[in-house]
C-alpha cells in the first residue's frame, strides 16, 4: 500500500504538468521513429538481397568456375555426369529484348539440384514448356508487364522472381546470348555419393567457389545501409536529448517530492525501482507509437530507397513494407535502452544527494558546472581520437567512426562555447539591462544546452550531406557532359539488326562508337571489360584522371588497358601494373578514369583485343557521331529504314536528363532524413523552451518590477532565442564542412572508391538559416504567449514563493 502511495505521489507530477508529459513521450516517439522506420528500411532491403541469393542461387550451393573468367566449355559438365557427380549447368548474361534489358539465367531443369529451388516446374506441362523449343521465360509479374510486345516467347509469371531477371532453359539462353557450348557455372549439388572421383582430377582448369553467407548486392550495398543506420542513429540521438532534458528538469522539479517520500520511510532503493517503473512505462507507450510512426515513414521514403539502390547499385527492391519482428522490436528495445541512459545520471544523483539535500536547488545547479568540465575533457578527447582514426585508421567504419567523434565531440563543447560568448558579451556591455540580458541567456544555458546541441548535430548534419550531394551533382553534371559526347545513341533488337545497322551507318555518321562489353572475373572481382575503338571522339572527351603520354594509341593497339578509379583505388593499383584479364590475356594499365556512379570494378581495351578474344560479344548499341541538325532526320531515317521504336534511338540532350533526374532521386531520401533529423531538433528546441516557461517567472518577476514592461520581456525572451540559434547556425557551418570533408575524401573513398572534389554553396547556409530562423519563431511561439499572458498578480506571488 505504502509503494502505491509512492506511485501514486510521483505520476501526479504529470497530471500537473501535462505539456512536460507530451514533451517526454513525444521526443522518444520521434527518435523511435526514425530509428525504427530506418531499421525497417534495411530489413527490407536484406530480406530482398537474401530472397534474390535464393532465386538466382548467388550463395545456396557451391559452383564450379573458372578462375580467369572465362567460359566454361559444356564438355566439363557432360565429364562430370559421366564421372557420377550431380551438377547442373548454368548460363547467365545480359540481353535485351526490344528496350527492356533482362539478366538471362539458362539452367537445366532435369538435373538442377532440388535445394536450388529456383522454379516450381512440376507440372508436366509446363516442365515439357520450357524445355522444347520455342522456350519459356520465367519472369516476375513486374518483368511481364514491361515484356508485352518486346518478345515472341512465352512468358510465365513468378511471384517469387526478381525484377529484371528471367529463367529460361539453357539452350534457349546460349542462342539467345549466342555462346552455344559454353557455360558460366556449373552448381555442385551437396549429396553425392561416396567413391566419385575427385573435382580436381575431372576438371582441373575449375575452381570451386564456396557459397557466401553474405550476397554480393548486399555487401555493395553495406556502405549504404549503415549510412542509412547513421542517419538513423543520429535522428535517435537527437530526439534523446529531449528525454534527457524533459527527465532531468522533472528530476529538478520534483527534489521536494522525493525529499518528502523519504521522510516518510521510502526507501532510496524503492523510491528508484518506481521510478524505473515509471519511466519503463513511458518507454513501452511512446515505443508502440514511435514503431508505428517509424512504419509510416519507412512506408514514405521505401520507393527513394528503392530508387536508390536500383541507380546506385543496381540491386532490386519491392517498393512495399512488410512487418519483420528484428525491426519493430530493435525499436521497443532501443525505446527502453534509450529511456534509461537518458536518466542514468539523474538517478544516480538522486541517489548520491544527501536527505535533506534533494530540494536544494544550488545543489543541482553545481552539478552542471562540475559535468561541464567533464564535458569539455571528453570533448577533447573525441577530437583527438577523430583526428587519429583520420591519420592511422583505413576502411569504412573508421571513416564512420571519425564521423561519430567528430559530430559528438563538437556537440558537447558547444555548450563552453556559448558559455563563453555570453560571459565575454556580459563584460562588454555597459547598460544595466543589456548585461542582464546576458547574464540572463547565459543562466538558462544548462537548461537549453541539451537542445541547442541537437540543433548543432541537425544543422551540421544538413550543411555536410548538403554540400556533398551538391558537390557530387555539379561533378555528375560535368561528368557527363565529357562522357556523353556522342550526339545519339542507337540500340539494334538482335545481332542480325545490328549488322544491318552498321553497315547502313557507315555512310551517314561522321563515327560509330560501338558499346560493347563482356562480364569477366579479373583479381577475384566480378566486373565488366569494355571495348572501344581508336577514335579521337574518347582522345578530346573521356575524363582521365592520370595516364601514360600515349594512352589511347595504347589501348587501340591492344597493350593497354584503363581501368575506373574504383578498382584503381580498391587494388592500389599502379600505372604500368599487369593485369590478368582471362587466360593468356595480359595488359598492362595505362590509366584511370573517373567513373561515378558505378560501384563495381571496369576495365576497357581496344574493340579488336576484346572482339578476338570474345567472339560472342554483344555488339547492339552504339554512338553516334553526327552534327546537331542532322539529329532529328536520322532519327526518322531509322524508325523509317529499321523500325526502332523511339526508346531505341535516345538522344544525348534526352540520355543527360533521364541520367539527372535517377540523380535527383537516388539522393531524396538523404534530403527527406535530413529535413527529419531537423525538424527532430527543432522540437527539442520547443519542448526545452516551454518547460523552462514554467520555471522563468523568478527571473522575470524582479525585472518586471524594476518598470520593464511584459511586451519588452516577451521581445527579450526572443531575441535571446534568436541569438542562440544563430550562433548555433555559426558553430555547425565549419562542423558541416568538416563532415562534408570526411564523407567525400574518406567515406565516399571507401564506400564506392571514388573521390569527388569539394564545392561550397553559401546559398544553402542562407536558405538554412531562413529555415532555422523560421523554427526558432516557431519554437518560442507558444513560451512568449504564455509569457504575454502572465497577470500582474502571478508576477508579484512569485516574491511570497520559497525560491
Amino acid at each position: 500500500m505504502k509503494m502505491w502511495t509512492a506511485a501514486t505521489a510521483l505520476l501526479s507530477h504529470w497530471r500537473r504538468r501535462p505539456l512536460q508529459l507530451v514533451a517526454l513521450l513525444s521526443g522518444l516517439a520521434l527518435a523511435t521513429a526514425l530509428w525504427s522506420g530506418v531499421q525497417a528500411i534495411n530489413a527490407e532491403a536484406r530480406a530482398s538481397y537474401t530472397r534474390a541469393a535464393v532465386v538466382l542461387d548467388q550463395n545456396g550451393l557451391a559452383s564450379l568456375v573458372s578462375p580467369n573468367g572465362r567460359p566454361i566449355p559444356q564438355s566439363a559438365f557432360v565429364r562430370l555426369r559421366r564421372a557420377g557427380w550431380i551438377v547442373s549447368p548454368v548460363l547467365e548474361g545480359d540481353f535485351r529484348f526490344g528496350t527492356t534489358r533482362l539478366r538471362v539465367i539458362g539452367i537445366e531443369p532435369l538435373t538442377m539440384p532440388a535445394e536450388t529451388n529456383t522454379v516450381d516446374l512440376g507440372n508436366a506441362g509446363d516442365l515439357l514448356s520450357f524445355i522444347t523449343p520455342p522456350g519459356m521465360l520465367v519472369v516476375s509479374p513486374e518483368t511481364a508487364e514491361k515484356m508485352r510486345g518486346q518478345t515472341d516467347l512465352a512468358l510465365r509469371v513468378s511471384d517469387r522472381m526478381l525484377d529484371g531477371a528471367a529463367f529460361t532453359d539453357i539452350g534457349l539462353a546460349q542462342k539467345l546470348l549466342r555462346r552455344e557450348g559454353v557455360l558460366s557455372r556449373i552448381v555442385i549439388a551437396k549429396s553425392q555419393r561416396s567413391g566419385l572421383d575427385p573435382l580436381e582430377k575431372l576438371v582441373p582448369t575449375l575452381s570451386v567457389r564456396q557459397p557466401n553467407a553474405e550476397t554480393d548486392v548486399e555487401h555493395l550495398t553495406e556502405s549504404f545501409h549503415l549510412n542509412l543506420t547513421a542517419f538513423g542513429f543520429l535522428a535517435f540521438a537527437v530526439g534523446l536529448f529531449i528525454v534527457y532534458s524533459t527527465i532531468g528538469l522533472a528530476f529538478e522539479q520534483r527534489r521536494p517530492t522525493f525529499r518528502t517520500l523519504r521522510c516518510l520511510g521510502v526507501s532510496l532503493s524503492a523510491l528508484a525501482v518506481l521510478l524505473l517503473a515509471e519511466l519503463a512505462l513511458f518507454a513501452l507507450a511512446a515505443g508502440a507509437v514511435g514503431v508505428a510512426i517509424g512504419y509510416l515513414i519507412a512506408s514514405l521514403l521505401l520507393p527513394g530507397v528503392a530508387a536508390t539502390l536500383e541507380g546506385l547499385y543496381g540491386a532490386s527492391v519491392p517498393g512495399t513494407l512488410s512487418l519483420r519482428p528484428e525491426w519493430w522490436l530493435s525499436g521497443f528495445a532501443i525505446a527502453v535502452a534509450g529511456t534509461m541512459v537518458s536518466s542514468a545520471q539523474s538517478l544516480l544523483r538522486l541517489m548520491r544527494v544527501p536527505l535533506l539535500a534533494a530540494a536544494q536547488p544550488q545543489v543541482w545547479g553545481r552539478s552542471w558546472q562540475a559535468g561541464r568540465r567533464i564535458q569539455v575533457l571528453a570533448a577533447a578527447a573525441l577530437l583527438a581520437f577523430s583526428g587519429a582514426l583520420l591519420l592511422w585508421a583505413d576502411g569504412l567504419e573508421a571513416g564512420f567512426g571519425i564521423l561519430g567523434c567528430l559530430l559528438l565531440g563538437a556537440s558537447l563543447l558547444l555548450p563552453t562555447v556559448l558559455s563563453g560568448f555570453l560571459t565575454v558579451m556580459q563584460r562588454t556591455s555597459s547598460r544595466a539591462l543589456v548585461t542582464w540580458f546576458w547574464a540572463d541567456a547565459r543562466q538558462q544555458l544548462p537548461g537549453l544546452s541539451l537542445a541547442l546541441m541537437a540543433l548543432l548535430l541537425a544543422l551540421a548534419a544538413n550543411v555536410g550531406v548538403g554540400t556533398m550531394v551538391s558537390s557530387f551533382r555539379l561533378t555528375f553534371v560535368a561528368w557527363l557532359d565529357q562522357r556523353l559526347a556522342a550526339e545519339l545513341y542507337v540500340a539494334a533488337r538482335n545481332e542480325g539488326e545490328a549488322d544491318r545497322l552498321r553497315t547502313w551507318l557507315a555512310t551517314k555518321v561522321e563515327s560509330v562508337l560501338p558499346i560493347s562489353s563482356v562480364d569477366a572475373e579479373i583479381r577475384g572481382q566480378p566486373m565488366q571489360i569494355f571495348g572501344v575503338v581508336d577514335d579521337p571522339t574518347y582522345r578530346k572527351h573521356w575524363p582521365l584522371i592520370v595516364g601514360m603520354p600515349d594512352v589511347w594509341d595504347r589501348v587501340a593497339s591492344g597493350q593497354g588497358v584503363l581501368v575506373n578509379e574504383q578498382f584503381w583505388r580498391r587494388d592500389r593499383l599502379r600505372i604500368g601494373d599487369e593485369l590478368d584479364l582471362a587466360g593468356d590475356w595480359k595488359a598492362a594499365v595505362v590509366g584511370v578514369y573517373s567513373d561515378y556512379g558505378n560501384p563495381k570494378g571496369e576495365v576497357i581495351v581496344g574493340i579488336n583485343a576484346l572482339t578476338s578474344r570474345y567472339p560472342q560479344v554483344s555488339r547492339l548499341r552504339y554512338g553516334l557521331r553526327i552534327q546537331p541538325d542532322q539529329i532529328a532526320d536520322l532519327r526518322s531515317r531509322l524508325s523509317d529504314e529499321f523500325g526502332l521504336p523511339s526508346d531505341n534511338v535516345v538522344d544525348q540532350a534526352a540520355l543527360k536528363e533521364r541520367s539527372r533526374r535517377i540523380f535527383d532521386r537516388t539522393f531524396l531520401v538523404t534530403g527527406a532524413l535530413n529535413m527529419f533529423t531537423l525538424g527532430v531538433a527543432a522540437f527539442a528546441m520547443f519542448s526545452s523552451l516551454l518547460t523552462l516557461s514554467e520555471m522563468r517567472l523568478p527571473q522575470l518577476a524582479p525585472v518586471w518590477a524594476m518598470g520593464v514592461t511584459r511586451r519588452d520581456l516577451a521581445l527579450l525572451e526572443l531575441l535571446r532565442t534568436l541569438v542562440l540559434w544563430l550562433a548555433t547556425l555559426i558553430a555547425a557551418l565549419p562542423l558541416g564542412l568538416a563532415l562534408a570533408w570526411v564523407l567525400l575524401a574518406v567515406v565516399n573513398v571507401e564506400a564506392f572508391g571514388w573521390r569527388l572534389p569539394m564545392y561550397i554553396f553559401p546559398y544553402e547556409w542562407v536558405r538554412l538559416g531562413l529555415v532555422v530562423l523560421a523554427a526558432a519563431v516557431v519554437s518560442v511561439f507558444i513560451p512568449l504567449r504564455r509569457l504575454a499572458g502572465v497577470t500582474p498578480s502571478e508576477l508579484l506571488k512569485v516574491f511570497a514563493n520559497e525560491r
